[in-house]
């Protein structure tokens, strides 16, 4: 009944439950870290690609594909929001993630 006279007055409702989602969300900064959003895969690809290793040496080392290699890099370029593999290099080195 709530939801419906809230509604009807011309605002929004969120029940109990999504507020709450809502506020623990705001005190995890999504944008901060968005590494932390990557499979393993990406991950270990991330950091081999950010430490200068080229995705031929990548996919020997993993025993992939270098299509598939590439295909991970893609996704973590566009998962991290970031333009190419000096973004990478420069961002895993601001967070301490590699030396």
């Amino acid at each position: 009944m709530r939801a419906i006279r809230a509604v009807a007055r011309g605002h929004r409702y969120l029940s109990e439950a999504v507020a709450d989602t809502l506020a623990d969300n705001l005190d995890k900064p999504a944008a901060a870290r968005p590494h932390e959003a990557l499979s393993q895969r990406e991950f270990q690809i991330f950091c081999k690609l950010a430490a200068g290793q080229i995705p031929t040496q990548i996919a020997e080392e993993l025993y992939l594909s270098v299509k598939t290699v590439s295909t991970y890099r893609a996704r973590v370029l566009e998962k991290m929001r970031l333009a190419n593999n000096a973004d990478l290099t420069y961002y895993a080195i601001k967070n301490g993630l590699i030396e």
